[in-house]
């Protein structure tokens, strides 16, 4: 093969790597301005999550509500019927807030009050850094292409999933945290897990007599799964001392069931039944 032609044969090479790494490159800026790349900030490592605001009486020995809206930002949750499960509970999330705060004598706070993405872990931390009294994360369940599957369910902590969490938290926190106003400070890793494991089974109890009391006065309001009240290993759940539940309030793959949820109606319907769950448990625990 001549010399001049080899010459131009590796010329042409050249030329063509570089245009297909030129086109590669204008293919990928053409990509980025029309949504197929997802660009998010994370927090610096480190850095604290802000705490939302108390809203309600000033008096701090007020009972505190923390209302989880369950997902949010870049994670949209379940799909159905039109709806983005993000923005179900964040309607039911306020329409909660607003019905507690007009009955008074009860401050609330709300993990997100906009379409913002938390970790799981961030949301319990807001729980227990304000002070909860109560912790509510709500969500929306789905059932797939299944159009038929209704009902609300309230999920607490699941005991094993607690017992496990006892040795985790004793460790993790090094003997340095306060459990359910105890320090665990100077205490022996038997010792202190036993200290969480048993503000951990008391906060478990507690959210189980909620979730039942949101049973008995949803009746008639709300719509329940036939098997209301379970038991399972959310994160979200797993504080040590904030009595914990996870209301799935319905089926947003059920597109009866997901308009109800995203109506006035039904947000005022889901309200006024919590709300007077909530009161009736803060009385109990007066009475206690």
């Amino acid at each position: 093969m001549p010399t001049r032609f080899r010459l131009y044969l590796i010329l042409a090479v050249v030329v063509a790597l570089a245009g297909a790494v030129l086109a590669f490159g204008a293919h990928r800026q053409r990509m980025a301005g029309h949504g197929y790349v997802v660009r998010f900030e994370l927090p610096q490592a480190g850095k604290r999550i802000g705490l939302p605001a108390i809203k309600g009486p000033q008096d701090p020995a007020r009972p505190l509500v923390v209302i989880d809206a369950g997902h949010g930002g870049h994670d949209p949750g379940a799909a159905g019927a039109d709806f983005q499960e993000k923005t179900l509970t964040l309607g039911l999330a306020r329409a909660l807030r607003g019905r507690l705060l007009a009955g008074g004598g009860i401050r609330v706070a709300l993990t997100r009050d906009d379409d913002r993405f938390l970790a799981l872990a961030e949301r319990r931390e807001i729980a227990r850094a304000l002070g909860a009294s109560v912790f509510l994360s709500i969500h929306a369940d789905s059932a797939g292409d299944d159009l038929n599957i209704a009902g609300a369910t309230l999920y607490t902590l699941a005991s094993r999933a607690s017992d496990a969490l006892a040795a985790q938290v004793a460790a993790r926190e090094n003997h340095a945290d306060r459990i359910n106003g105890v320090t665990l400070d100077g205490q022996s890793d038997a010792v202190s897990a036993i200290l969480v494991e048993l503000s951990q089974r008391r906060a478990r109890e507690e959210a189980g007599a909620l979730a039942r009391l949101i049973v008995r006065e949803g009746e008639g309001r709300l719509a329940f799964h036939p098997s209301p009240h379970r038991s399972a290993a959310f994160a979200v759940l797993k504080s040590p001392d904030v009595p914990s539940l996870l209301f799935e309030a319905g089926y947003i793959s059920n597109p009866d069931e997901a308009r109800r949820l995203a109506s006035p109606e039904g947000q005022a319907g889901f309200a006024d039944a919590v709300d007077k769950a909530i009161r009736i448990y803060f009385a109990r625990q007066a009475g206690n």
